[in-house]
């Protein structure tokens, strides 16, 4: 198992931001996520603007539709593609979800959740194994939220991740807002799916916002995260201690400095984690008394 490189805290590369980017500085943010398809044709402004900060920051790929969890074979020039754009690029690490969202070639244009078997695990090691040996890199799969369970389940979410990150030697993204939007719709404790999670496999964190309608709540990425989450956050770094973390704000999209604030509030719950961390059990113990009083 490797060692996922420390980046700090970042954000995604944004359209909205291009013309932000182009004139200053990324002032705020340690690295940048793409959106690896969005980058599989070369040229064109997207490009200019990933050269640009690149300069500056690490790059990181993040796939959506790598369709790890289909039925269907794995997509020869897709994976040609991810290649290519990983030998130009250099990025730091590569991601894409545990999910499925195609079938008999339609594609859902969705993350949808897997039925947590032993069956699902068999089929989709080797093919994680496939796609790390055609990259010559480690993979990291990121968990989805999920909306629905399947009564053919066999197990939870959280054990049917960590059997299938031991098995394949891959790496987990771990969505702490995603944690948290199951937990919601599904009825279980946010620790429960932390402390299953074997600490040496996370390699980064996703921080978003969410809507909620009441009796369920969508991952939408859209608003600032919210205090339950960054309380998630904080139990996460108990948990893993500092992974590079990102914020992903995908709809609705605010000014750059605006979503800059989010990464800024990771940043300072992150340095007062460290703090703690620091901190003699005498002083702790001071500390813990005075909040009570």
């Amino acid at each position: 198992m490797t060692t996922t490189p420390y980046l700090g805290h970042g954000i995604g590369l944004r359209t909205k931001h291009f013309e932000h980017l182009l004139e200053h500085p990324p002032h705020g943010v340690d690295w940048f996520e793409i959106i690896s398809e969005n980058f599989f044709d070369p040229g064109g402004r997207p490009w200019i603007v990933l050269d640009r900060v690149r300069e500056t920051c690490p790059i990181v790929m993040h796939g959506v539709s790598l369709g790890i969890g289909n039925t269907d074979p794995l997509d020869p020039n897709h994976l040609q593609s991810l290649k290519t754009l990983k030998e130009r690029i250099q990025p730091a690490w590569i991601s894409d979800h545990l999910c499925w969202g195609a079938f008999g070639g339609h594609n859902s244009h969705d993350l949808l959740p897997l039925p947590y078997t032993e069956e699902a695990i068999r089929h989709i090691v080797p093919r994680i194994a496939q796609v790390q040996d055609f990259l010559g890199t480690q993979l990291l799969l990121e968990n989805v939220s999920s909306y629905v369970t399947f009564q053919e389940s066999e197990m939870e979410e959280w054990d049917f991740l960590r059997e299938i990150a031991e098995r394949a030697d891959c790496k987990i993204l771990l969505d702490v807002n995603n944690i948290y939007v199951s937990a919601f719709n599904h009825g279980f404790k946010v620790e429960q799916y932390l402390n299953a999670i074997p600490v040496g496999r996370v390699g980064q964190f996703h921080l978003a916002g969410h809507t909620n309608h009441g009796d369920y709540i969508l991952d939408t990425h859209i608003g600032p995260v919210i205090e339950d989450v960054w309380d998630v956050y904080r139990k996460a770094l108990d948990r893993f201690g500092p992974i590079s973390a990102l914020v992903e704000w995908d709809e609705a999209i605010p000014p750059f400095e605006e979503v800059v604030e989010e990464v800024t509030r990771s940043k300072a719950i992150e340095e007062a984690w460290r703090a703690q961390q620091e901190q003699t059990p005498l002083e702790k113990d001071q500390e813990s008394h005075h909040a009570a009083a």
